[in-house]
Formats: C-alpha cells, structure tokens, sequence
C-alpha cells in the first residue's frame, strides 16, 4: 500500500512539473554591419529595468542583471548563432533558470584578434582599442539596441536578435600646457606578443616647467587603472550646471561634484608657490588581457615590467628633462596601483627611492583575499566536512556579504573563457601564472568548481608573492628597501585585502640586519581604499593621493639625496 501511494505521488509530481527550457535565442549580423568572419564572446543580456542598457548593468553587486555567454570562431555574416539552455551564465546559471516575466535583452559581440606569440603559441583575445578592456564600450564591438520581451521558460519561445550597431572609437585626449599624452611603441612587447605593441603615459608637468628650462625633475609613477589622460586634475572650477549623480559606493548625494571640486583643488595646489616640482605620470599599459599589466614581467602578458622601466621611463625622463636618477624617483598608487607600487619597487630595488602602497592587492597569498592558495583545497567554499559555506569575496561597510568569490569568477567565466573575461580575477591569473598546453593562463583553481592547483599555486609563490618574495630574498633585498616600503589599508577593505597586508606587517616587524624602518599603517572601519589619511573619510582622501604623498616623498630626498645631487633647480 505505502509503496502504491509513492508511486502515485510521483508520478503527480512529474505530470505536474514544467519542462526543461526550450527558449532560444538567435543571434546574427549582416554583411553590411560587417563583412568579414568574427571570432568573439558572443553575450546576450538580460535585465528587469530599463534604466540603462543591459550591458551596463553586469555587475559583481547584488544589483547586478543577467549575462550568458558563448564562444564564437570565425562567425559569418547572417549566420545564426544560438545561445540556449546550455549557455553558461550569471547570475544564474542557465536559461532555466530565470523566472518568467518581461525583461529588456541585448546582445554584444566581444571581438578577439588572433596573436602568435613569440613562444610559439596562437591565442585569440581581445586587444585594447582605447578604451581600457572594457566590453561593453570596446570601438568595434558589435551590440544591438535593447528591446522587451516576455520569457518564460517554460515554453517553447525562439527569439531573433541582429547586432547591428558598431561601438564608435574614442577619440584620444588632447596635450594641455599642463598634461602631455606620450605613447612609444615597445620593442620587448612587440617581439612577444609578434605585432607593434604600445605603451605610454599621461604626464603631469610641473608649474614652471617652461619658463625653467635648466630645472630637472624627480619623478613619480602614480600607479592606477587604465584612464586616457592624467585624471583627478582640473583647470576650471566645478561645472555649476553639474546634475549632482548619488553615489551607492560611498553613499554621498552630489559626489560627482566633489571629485570636480577636489581635482580644481589639486590644480591650485600643484601651481603654488610652495609645492614641490615634480613629474607625476600614469601608465598607460592596457594589454589583451586587462586594463593594465601590473607592471611586472610575466610568461602570458610579456615583459611588461622592464618595457615600462627600461623603455618608456628612460623616454619621458630625457623628453621632459627628469633627473634619471633612482634616489629621485619614486612609486604610489591604490589597490591595483598598491599592489604595482610595491611589486615594481621590490623587483626594481634600485630604481626607486620609495614606495606608498595603499589598499594594495593581496600582497602575500597566503590572504589571497579569504583564500590561502597554499593550504586550501577549494577557493569557493570553507574548508569543512559536512557543511558548505561560500567564501566571501566582497562585502560592504557593515561586513555583509554581497558577493562570494565563487559569484566574482562565474560572472568573469561568464564573459570569457580562457581567462578573456577582462575581469579582475583573471588579470591575477594572467600575470602570475604560469603558460597553459593551449597558450592561454593555467588556472590557479578550476573556474567552475574552484578547485585549486598546487603546481600553479607554487608557481605563484616563487615568482610574484610579495610577502613570501621579501622573506625568502631579504638578506639581498633588505638593504636597498631600508626606509622605502609604506604600507596603507583600511581594517573593513571591501575585499579583505587587509588579511595579506597583516602577514606581511608580522615579517616587516621583525626584519633585522637591516630593519625595513618603514610603515604599515590601518585605518579601523575604513573600506578599500583607503590610503593612510586619518583626517578624512575614503570618498574624501582618495582624491587627494598626490596631496597625501608629495610632502612624503619631499622629506624623503632630503633624507637620502646623494651628495651632489641637484636639490635646487627643481626648488623654484
């Protein structure tokens, strides 16, 4: 008896239950949007508002919309290619699983290029065209306008969507009296990745700098994200017809006019009678694979590291009259450009004089954010026998989750393949590991799964840990950082960046012979990124990193200067 009622429950359960999705989308171009076969990431995006078009409302974030992706090789015109249940997506994985309803979809076309690299390997990926790997603002991307359907699915629904439109170019920025745009192709970058590769900078001259044509100048390398010129600094007094704009990170109404107040106030500042005169240049370095290199050798974005020190330094110093000499030069910058500003003193020990390092990228990988790639077994989940409880991967101001590592990456698997995701996640991956049987990153963790590869993990200690690269070569490296490592973080960094920068602080400590008579300050309740002022909040000092740092740097060449050293024609 008790066995024909659980058949008959069955059997209601399966009569009832709705089908496997049969929803499919067909994708296509025409010869007239373009002519040619197209290799790509092909992303259909989903959203429930039409506040802005789909494609900029992926996110990491709980506010973030819907996005499936999949792989397209020599694409034709006309040719339908077809995104259905079996895509992989985020937030939710498949089709299927998306709740009925109306919804705004959009389709882009994230085009690859076709590399042969030096060492032998063919790779597709997508080359920076200006706008800092950004997909879904990338010149010659193919998208199609949004448009509203009603998805169910749970029922049979086929969908037809032609990308028809083409991301313009951008246009580049132009020189000022102040700003100049230098862009040098590199010799080292073209042999590896086997085409005319570029790289170049935006560049802060100082006040004087033409009516002072003996001054020679220090140097300083503000370490950011891919940006077209020298932001963060403006001639003309804020907009007044600015709309004020909300900004959800820092819960500040009107912020977009406090940036236009602080970077008039950086103007009046660096044209002051009593500012020092300096260069202040940032990089520009975006590659196939990310906005930036993080400026460091690597086996699958080249040599990026020696290109932007031994090429593009020694180029600005002699065309804008640096003083070429390491006690004058110096490197800072936030989280990417922390985690540069450290590494590129640590492997370049004599070039600089000085590094300030805020918020910095997990400097010891121990804390590669929640995840010691060393003794870990699993990035995604917390090491346990019977339960399974996510690693967070991003949280806010009152230490809530709002995104688990396993989130970040499927969002970045969802975008890109291979690590072509442009994503921050694969740009670690990318740079610190090592080259992969098909020519692309070998995954330090399956980016499904997450689970973790000891071989590359041990690849990643030996060649790019900060912190484990300090102890392992202090006795040679100690006496030429003595008094150059600075060391900022906030105790509630929105990525837990603050856990590396702990492991590190314990070894700087304890140095002897000599001791690293440098700093490592924190900032209690202070979020990423906060930079080592404790007079102001996050959304307030992160506009000011030249005004926290130039006095720094000042007391220090005073300090240091070797005797003879030109420490007045710079001082007018």
């Amino acid at each position: 008896m008790q066995r024909a009622l659980l058949f008959v429950l069955l059997f209601s359960v399966f009569a009832i239950a709705p089908a496997q999705a049969e929803v499919r989308f067909r994708l296509f171009f025409r010869p007239a949007t373009n002519a040619q076969p197209l290799d790509g990431r092909l992303l259909l995006l989903i959203s429930n508002n039409n506040q802005r078009e789909p494609r900029f409302q992926i996110t990491e974030d709980l506010n973030t919309q819907q996005v499936f992706g999949i792989d397209v090789d020599g694409w034709r015109p006309n040719e339908r290619a077809i995104i259905d249940g079996s895509a992989f997506g985020y937030p939710r994985r498949s089709l299927a699983d998306v709740p009925p309803g109306k919804y705004w979809v959009q389709a882009v076309l994230h085009r690859y290029e076709t590399f042969h690299r030096a060492d032998g390997h063919t790779v597709k990926l997508p080359m920076d065209r200006g706008e800092g790997q950004q997909w879904n603002r990338a010149p010659g991307n193919l998208y199609s306008a949004p448009v509203q359907i009603d998805f169910d699915p749970h029922r049979l629904q086929q969908f037809d969507i032609e990308l028809d439109r083409v991301m313009p170019p951008i246009e580049p920025p132009k020189d000022t009296k102040f700003i100049k745009h230098v862009r040098i192709q590199s010799q080292l970058l073209t042999k590896f990745w086997g085409r005319p590769m570029y790289i170049g900078a935006a560049v802060l001259l100082p006040a004087g700098f033409d009516e002072h044509p003996e001054a020679r100048y220090p140097l300083i390398v503000f370490h950011d994200h891919f940006t077209p010129t020298f932001d963060g600094f403006r001639e003309t007094p804020p907009d007044p017809n600015l709309k004020p704009e909300y900004s959800e990170r820092f819960r500040i109404e009107g912020y977009n006019r406090i940036v236009q107040e602080y970077a008039y106030q950086f103007y009046k500042d660096w044209t002051s009678l009593d500012f020092p005169r300096f260069i202040i240049i940032k990089i520009q370095h975006a590659n196939p694979y990310y906005d930036d290199s993080y400026a460091v050798n690597s086996a699958n974005l080249g040599p990026y590291g020696d290109a932007i020190n031994y090429e593009l330094i020694p180029y600005i110093e002699k065309r804008f009259r640096g003083i070429g000499q390491g006690w004058a030069r110096f490197t800072y910058g936030g989280s990417t450009g922390g985690w540069e500003a450290l590494a590129t003193q640590i492997f370049y020990p004599d070039m600089y004089n000085g590094c300030f390092a805020a918020c910095p990228d997990p400097i010891d990988f121990r804390a590669y954010t929640t995840v010691n790639i060393y003794e870990d077994e699993n990035a995604y989940y917390m090491p346990s026998y019977w339960k399974r409880i996510l690693r967070p991967g991003k949280r806010n101001y009152l230490n809530q989750t709002v995104a688990t590592i396993e989130d970040m990456n499927h969002m970045e698997l969802a975008l890109g393949t291979h690590g072509r995701s442009g994503g921050q996640w694969d740009i670690w991956q990318a740079v610190f590991s090592p080259v992969g049987p098909d020519g692309y990153p070998k995954p330090i963790w399956d980016k499904l799964t997450g689970k973790i590869d000891r071989d590359v993990a041990q690849y990643w200690r030996e060649h790019y840990d900060l912190g484990y690269i300090l102890r392992r070569d202090w006795a040679k490296l100690g006496p030429k950082l003595v008094g150059k490592i600075h060391i900022y973080v906030g105790e509630m960094d929105n990525y837990f960046l603050n856990n590396a920068v702990y492991l590190v602080e314990d070894f700087l400590k304890q140095t002897k012979d000599p001791y690293y008579a440098g700093e490592v300050d924190y900032e209690p309740r202070a979020e990423h990124c906060w930079n080592g002022d404790h007079t102001r909040p996050n959304a307030i000092s992160r506009l000011r990193y030249n005004q926290m740092y130039v006095p720094k740097i000042l007391e220090r060449i005073r300090k240091t200067a070797p005797p003879g050293a030109d420490l007045t024609s710079w001082r007018y």
